[in-house]
């Protein structure tokens, strides 16, 4: 399979290795400095660029014909206009904020948690996040990801960086160096508290399920998720 890469930075580069790992080839290797793609010699575009091209990106590959997934963050304000445009042009597009197969485990871990929680009384959620220092966006797309499968399942009605109020969860998001990605979901109250946690070793797990992604969506038309690739949910 022919693989555009739409941001050649170090997540860039380790999809890049771990897809020739997997007999695959790079057709494309687009920075945010790049003027135009040549889709041509490409089966599935990934985008992990910045938050200001992702959707240019994304566009590009679908005016060409070519499947895209994205991990990009911080551009989600734009993602009902990506889904349209995609729908009105017959696209096939994948977003996800993580592509760790763990993490997605984790996301449905998080959802069957929260309905549990939601059942009882006496109980505050919070969410950490920890990320290396280079991540332009706080919180992380996966933090956000974690909250959104809270509100769904509780009473709770958003999330916020600051202090919350009653319907409120508050994600505390840190930066420190060389840390791939780290996230913990805790319920506590005044007798005792309940953790649900996912640490990533290094940024192998994400490049891995992007080229994954990628496997899959190759010859398909349509919206999809990580959850329609692994099957789960």
């Amino acid at each position: 399979m022919n693989i555009a890469l739409l941001g050649y930075g170090r997540m860039g580069k380790s999809i890049e290795a771990i897809a020739l790992d997997r007999n695959h080839n790079i057709s494309l290797k687009a920075t945010s400095s790049t003027k135009s793609f040549d889709f041509s010699k490409t089966d599935v575009a990934i985008d992990f660029s910045i938050p200001s091209t992702a959707v240019s990106n994304i566009k590009s590959a679908i005016d060409a014909g070519v499947p895209v997934i994205s991990g990009t963050t911080g551009w989600l304000e734009h993602y009902n206009d990506v889904i349209e445009y995609c729908k009105s042009n017959n696209g096939t597009f994948l977003y996800a904020s993580n592509f760790s197969l763990g993490v997605n485990i984790f996301f449905e871990i998080n959802k069957q948690l929260s309905r549990l929680m939601a059942k009882v009384e006496g109980y505050n959620t919070e969410i950490e996040e920890i990320h290396h220092t280079q991540k332009l966006d706080a919180p992380s797309g996966t933090a956000i990801t974690l909250a959104e499968g809270i509100i769904e399942n509780t009473e709770y009605k958003s999330w916020t960086l600051d202090n919350p109020k009653s319907n409120e969860i508050r994600i505390e998001a840190k930066r420190i160096p060389e840390v791939p990605g780290t996230h913990e979901i805790t319920y506590n109250s005044e007798i005792d508290s309940i953790s649900i946690k996912h640490t990533a070793h290094s940024r192998q797990g994400f490049a891995l399920g992007a080229v994954i992604a990628a496997e899959w969506i190759k010859d398909k038309k349509g919206i999809f998720s990580m959850k329609d690739v692994l099957n789960i949910g």
